[in-house]
C-alpha cells in the first residue's frame, strides 16, 4: 500500500481559526488574519477541537493518491459519500498481468497462499481468453456495420474488456485519488482507524491519519477511532483494548 498526500489547503489550521473567529467578530477578515500568530492558531484550533464544533473546519481539505490497495477496499471506501473519488478504470485499463492482494491471513499460511494465487492466476487466464473471443467477436461485428479496420479494432478492445472484467476478483489491486474535507475525514478516522475495522481499510486510515497530522498537527491531534475521547461505541463488541488504542492515537 502507497499513500500520499498530494494536496491540501495551504496553511489550514489559520484557515480553519480564521473562518471560527469570523462568526464572532465586529472586524473583518484581513483584521482576523493579521491577528493569527502561530501561537493563537494553535491555541484556538486546539480549543475547537476540544469543544467539538467541528463546522469550520469543513473549510479545509486534503487530498490522498493510494495505490496497491483492493477493490475490497475502496468498496468500503466509498461508502464515505462527503468526498470526491477518482479511481482506475477497469473498463478502459486493459490488465495484461494484474497485481492483487494478499491477506495476511491467507500469506501466513502456506497452503491457503498457495490456493489463492491458484485462483488469481487462473482469473488472469480466463479474463485474457474471454478479451480475445469478445474482440474477434465485436471486430467482425463492426467492420459489418461499415466501420473501418482501425476504428473497429479500437472500439473491439474497449467493448471486450469492458465486460471480461466482471472475472476479476475483488483482490484485484486499484488505484484511487480521494478528497475529504477535514470534518469528513474526522469521521472518516473514527469508524476506520478502530480494530473492529476491515484489517485493510484500517491500515489506510491510519496512514491517512499520520499524514494528515503532519500538516495540521492541531486540527488531527484528537483525530482517531471514538473511544479515544470516551467509552468505546462498540459496547460489548469492543475489543477490550481500550487503553493500548488511546496511547496509540495520542497526538
Amino acid at each position: 500500500m502507497k499513500v500520499t498526500l498530494i494536496q491540501h489547503t495551504p496553511d489550514p489550521e489559520k484557515v480553519v481559526a480564521a473562518a471560527a473567529k469570523l462568526c464572532y467578530s465586529a472586524v473583518g477578515v484581513d483584521d482576523i488574519m493579521e491577528d493569527l500568530t502561530e501561537e493563537k492558531v494553535e491555541k484556538f484550533v486546539d480549543m475547537l477541537m476540544g469543544l467539538g464544533h467541528e463546522s469550520p473546519i469543513e473549510h479545509v481539505i486534503f487530498t490522498f493518491a493510494v495505490e496497491g490497495v483492493s477493490r475490497v477496499l475502496t468498496h468500503q471506501l466509498v461508502r464515505h459519500r462527503i468526498a470526491s473519488y477518482s479511481q482506475q478504470s477497469q473498463r478502459y485499463v486493459k490488465l495484461e498481468q494484474f497485481d492483487y492482494i494478499i491477506p495476511p491471513s491467507i500469506e501466513a499460511v502456506p497452503e491457503a497462499k498457495e490456493k489463492f494465487i491458484e485462483a488469481m492466476e487462473a482469473d488472469q487466464k480466463i479474463y485474457c481468453q474471454l478479451v480475445e473471443i469478445l474482440q474477434k467477436e465485436h471486430f467482425h461485428r463492426l467492420l459489418k456495420e461499415g466501420k473501418d479496420e482501425k476504428q473497429a479494432r479500437k472500439m473491439a478492445e474497449k467493448t471486450a474488456i469492458e465486460d471480461a472484467r466482471y472475472v476479476f476478483p475483488n483482490a484485484c489491486e486499484t488505484k484511487i485519488v480521494l478528497t475529504m474535507n477535514a470534518r469528513s475525514l474526522m469521521n472518516f478516522f473514527h469508524h476506520r482507524c478502530c480494530e473492529r475495522a476491515q484489517w485493510e481499510i484500517r491500515a489506510l486510515a491510519i496512514e491517512m491519519l499520520r499524514l494528515a497530522r503532519g500538516v495540521a498537527p492541531n486540527l488531527f491531534r484528537h483525530a482517531g477511532p471514538g473511544c479515544i475521547k470516551g467509552p468505546c461505541p462498540e459496547g460489548v463488541m469492543s475489543c477490550g483494548k481500550l487503553a493500548e488504542v488511546r496511547e496509540k492515537f495520542r497526538g
